[in-house]
């Protein structure tokens, strides 16, 4: 008989059909924000759910705007502790990442079975966290030109308004990041910032979910309204039957 077969599985979630309450509501996936934990709970139960991935086998991070990458190879109790990456080779194994601004970053080499999930906000993108990954996934057999890359939902260059300083300083680690905001104003576009660094590496698939945190109301945004939730944007490669 021939191998089971694996396809790679994206996901990313919006803030409705939860159960938390405002400012939280509804579908909050963040358990460091303030929200009841069982509510966080239920969501995250009814994600795993939806996924058709058993809640024990999505694997979280205690997210810390570091260069941190962690390799895991089964499901883990609670949150992966202090990283901002979780790559594996693992299949039916759900890596998830909690954003509401920050870029979520899932990278894929579906030829090696190699997957990854990456916080890149703009601290950890100045810093070198997704060359990091990009590093740890090739020492797993991944190759950068067979990787394919999702940049998901963040705030926009047009919004993320910051002082001049700052954009220069992020623009010299991240080349590509600074632009202009709405108003005219110094910006950082994180996400441009990130296709850029990985294009440099050899990485060509590159999609990018255009929407912006700040500007769409059905996505969370630390930016637009603190307190607030978090979504989870996930990769898993699922096991199908024997081909």
């Amino acid at each position: 008989m021939s191998a089971p077969q694996t396809r790679t599985r994206r996901a990313v979630t919006t803030r409705a059909g939860g159960v938390s309450a405002p400012p939280y509501d509804s579908f909050n996936l963040g358990d460091h924000v303030g929200d009841d934990p069982a509510a966080v709970a239920a969501n995250r139960e009814r994600l795993a759910r939806d996924l058709g991935v058993p809640p024990e086998r999505m694997v979280w991070m205690e997210q810390i705007h570091s260069r941190t990458v962690t390799v895991v190879d089964g499901p883990v109790d609670g949150p992966v502790p202090a990283t901002d990456a979780l790559v594996t080779a693992q299949p039916d194994l759900a890596l998830a990442v909690l954003t509401a601004d920050c870029v979520p970053v899932l990278l894929s080499d579906d030829e090696a079975g190699v997957i990854a999930a990456v916080h890149a906000g703009r601290i950890g993108a100045r810093i070198g966290i997704l060359p990091a990954v990009l590093e740890t996934m090739i020492g797993l057999g991944a190759r950068p030109e067979r990787i394919g890359a999702l940049l998901g939902p963040a705030a926009s260059g047009e919004r993320y308004e910051v002082p001049p300083e700052m954009q220069r300083d992020v623009e010299r680690h991240l080349p590509g990041s600074a632009c202009r905001t709405r108003q005219g104003t110094a910006g950082l576009d994180i996400r441009a910032g990130l296709y850029a660094q990985l294009e440099a590496a050899g990485v060509e698939a590159i999609a990018v979910d255009p929407r912006c945190t700040i500007d769409d109301p059905a996505l969370f945004s630390h930016r637009r309204g603190a307190p607030t939730g978090r979504l989870a944007s996930v990769i898993w490669r699922e096991t199908g039957g024997a081909a």
